[in-house]
């Protein structure tokens, strides 16, 4: 199995969900992140003043698969979250070693 981890930019989360649903996964986790790659955040104007954004604001989604689908599952979320600009996000693979679902004890691939 695989963690796939992505952080990509907020107002891409709803098509990369809707891409992962199409594709066949049926659950994630979606966090509230904030940080900066090279870019090292940017400038904006709000009122006419212009202002510094150290941590960009990202979300972080993760996602667990078996080991046959995470090629497959990376390409719908880079495809699904793209916008060609600085900032787009990264994804990154994990191997899993075990898990279990609180609820019933189920264990790795029954507990997916």
């Amino acid at each position: 199995m695989k963690l796939i981890t992505a952080v990509v930019k907020p107002h891409k989360l709803e098509d990369v969900r809707a891409a992962l649903e199409t594709f066949g996964v049926t659950g994630m986790t979606v966090t509230e992140a904030s940080g900066y790659g090279r870019q090292k955040g940017h400038t904006e104007v709000y009122r006419g003043a212009e202002y510094e954004v150290d941590l960009v604001p990202k979300v972080r989604l993760e996602v667990v698969v078996e080991d046959g689908d995470s090629t497959d599952v990376v390409d719908v979320i880079v495809k699904a979250a793209q916008t060609g600009k600085i900032g787009d996000g990264k994804v990154w693979v994990t191997p899993v070693e075990s898990i279990v679902r609180v609820r019933t004890g189920e264990l790795d691939g029954d507990a997916l």
